[in-house]
């Protein structure tokens, strides 16, 4: 994106404008799924690159996966502040996460109780 671009978006929409990458990649949406209550991004993002975004975005930030290891999170995930839809091969695992860095369940139970541990491990 050219600098007159950055601008344009800066006067219509009122907001700040960064540039960067995540994990070295410049196609920040493909490798990024943000809400207002979290944010799941590519997960070779380093602990510090992890700070730096949830300092930025002022919303916690967690490195992970989805469809059983996809790093492209926006290619198998799409979130809103109330619900998340992941693609067919999203694992327990990878959904739990989802689940936690959304804020999406019931934040009084944890997903680790006894009832809840046969969901955490993949049938096959």
């Amino acid at each position: 994106m050219d600098k007159n671009t950055e601008e344009i978006i800066v006067d219509v929409l009122g907001v700040e404008c960064f540039r960067g990458t995540i994990a070295g990649n410049a196609l920040v949406g493909s490798y990024a799924v943000l809400t207002n209550k979290g944010g799941l991004v590519h997960p070779m993002v380093g602990v510090a690159e992890l700070d730096e975004l949830s300092t930025l975005l002022q919303i916690p930030v967690c490195a992970g996966s989805a469809n059983r290891g996809s790093d492209v999170v926006a290619s198998a995930m799409v979130a809103n502040d109330w619900s998340a839809f992941t693609g067919h091969d999203t694992t327990a695992t990878e959904l739990s996460v989802v689940d936690a860095i959304f804020q999406l369940g019931d934040q009084k139970q944890s997903i680790f109780t006894p009832e809840n541990r046969g969901a955490l491990i993949d049938q096959l």
